[in-house]
């Protein structure tokens, strides 16, 4: 059966599918690293969680059910970047270049998207835009994995819509796209986690400073509401003024608390 619609004709035909991935995607890297996350509170850097509050059974659900929505518009949105594709408005490259360009372009939509990230979160935090676009995200005070796609629909087409502005003017081959996908997906539950991976020198080399932390983005969800829009690195915010003023801080606080916790154990023994 056929509508003579061609994009509903493939959402038809290949919703189900294109749901069961992306959805698919978000499932397995928010529940892993729900489960990292679950497993280190029970270990020795438990201390590493960064907010004292936790997160509620309603609030879980409430991320959860919006981040189903907003698979829902992305599978919406892949129909019509699909008959794109097909009728040449966007480039897909059923091959490679060569690895070596092949992971040029990887890093250039990485580079991309987090530039896309930083002007589209920022812009979506104008008064005027707010309520419609982004406040649904914000509810998550003390965010988890399960908020990495907790976004109102009008937030979901704003994420959504950096893949056919890159594919408009990028061929790119499906196998960059795949990795690409899955890595922010992981990059976006990590983010949202609400504890601190990273080594307590993360920081401190010129190597590793400029990629976000954990710390950064929570502290955009509590306690720096109008600082440190970034996605993957820190460029943006270091580069705008919007970095917020105690991310050095809180960071080597949250870190440090393993030595606090060493150095009463050694006080009560001592």
């Amino acid at each position: 059966m056929t509508t003579g619609i061609p994009p509903l004709d493939i959402l038809l035909a290949k919703g189900p599918f294109i749901f069961a991935f992306d959805f698919g995607r978000y499932l397995i890297a928010a529940s892993i690293t729900f489960a990292i996350v679950w497993l280190l509170r029970r270990s020795a850097i438990k201390a590493r969680k960064i907010q004292s509050r936790e997160a509620t059974a309603a609030d879980i659900r409430r991320e959860f059910l919006q981040s189903l929505q907003s698979a829902m518009v992305y599978t919406l949105g892949a129909a019509f970047l699909i008959w794109g594709t097909q009728n040449g408005i966007f480039k897909w490259f059923n091959g490679s270049f060569g690895l070596a360009t092949d992971l040029l372009i990887l890093a250039a939509i990485v580079i991309a998207h987090d530039a896309y990230f930083y002007w589209a979160h920022r812009t979506m935090h104008h008064p005027r835009l707010f309520k419609h676009f982004h406040r649904a995200h914000h509810r998550s005070i003390t965010p988890t994995p399960w908020a990495a796609y907790s976004f109102a629909i009008p937030e979901a087409v704003v994420m959504f819509m950096f893949v056919p502005i890159w594919q408009f003017f990028v061929p790119t081959p499906g196998w960059v796209m795949f990795v690409w996908l899955n890595f922010q997906i992981i990059r976006n539950a990590m983010g949202h986690a609400g504890f601190e991976f990273f080594p307590r020198w993360w920081l401190s080399t010129p190597l590793t400073s400029w990629i976000n932390t954990t710390v950064h983005h929570d502290l955009h969800h509590n306690g720096g509401f109008n600082t440190n829009y970034g996605l993957y690195f820190t460029w943006w915010d270091k580069w705008m003024g919007t970095e917020n003023v105690n991310y050095h801080v809180k960071f080597a606080e949250v870190v440090g608390r393993d030595d606090k916790r060493v150095e009463e154990a050694v006080g009560v023994y001592s």
